[in-house]
């Protein structure tokens, strides 16, 4: 069993090392689109296979298959489980959980970074609440109407609309995760990850202990 213990521990070391060098990699070949400013770097799709929560969400992939294994103990019925446990605990905190590992910004300046990752965006007049997200066409038509002539519709940019709700009065408020919270944010995740981890194979190891006796 002291073998298998070592096997095992060997190959989560060196699963460790790869998802390190994957996640260098990653960063390495989507930092030009970061480059410019105007994409986020928590982009659900990109935020987990970078930095520190690749690895550790590699590790409590092992974590959660080793446990699916000894409580099920059929490799294909296992492997099915630790997917969809490994998918949900991954959907549930890319919705839910990541956006509140901190307090969120609030500003009424409308000049926000495009790599801000904006929780949410909301209209007041008068120090109450007016809206949330894209104004009303029909406030739109009454205080900013499009001007004549030109064929087709005319859609003015969201910028002009905001001046021109400013200039009646309105305030836009949005509430946002800035750039320089990304590491924070990457740490934090890695860190409940490593905890779950541990509880996990410390919950196999006693399994597998219980049986042998």
């Amino acid at each position: 069993m002291a073998l298998g213990a070592g096997q095992a521990g060997a190959a989560r070391d060196r699963g460790r090392a790869a998802a390190g060098a994957l996640s260098v990699l990653f960063s390495w070949y989507y930092q030009p689109f970061f480059a410019d400013g105007n994409q986020t770097p928590f982009t659900p799709e990109l935020f987990g296979v970078r930095g520190v929560a690749f690895a550790a969400w590699t590790l409590a992939a092992f974590a959660i298959g080793a446990l699916a294994g000894m409580l099920i103990r059929r490799v294909v019925p296992a492997i099915a489980a630790t997917l969809a446990v490994w998918a949900g605990l991954a959907l549930a905190d890319a919705l839910y959980l990541r956006q509140h590992y901190a307090v969120p910004l609030l500003t009424s300046n409308q000049n926000v970074p495009g790599s801000a990752w904006i929780m949410s965006q909301w209209w007041t007049k008068g120090g109450t609440f007016a809206f949330a997200g894209r104004p009303p066409d029909d406030l739109l038509q009454q205080l900013c109407p499009a001007p004549p002539g030109g064929p087709g519709i005319f859609k003015p940019a969201y910028g002009t609309l905001a001046q021109c709700l400013s200039q009646h009065g309105y305030t836009q408020w949005t509430s946002y995760q800035p750039t320089s919270r990304f590491w924070p944010f990457q740490w934090i995740e890695g860190g409940w990850l490593l905890a779950l981890s541990v509880l996990l194979i410390a919950a196999t190891v006693w399994l597998v202990g219980r049986r042998a006796a």
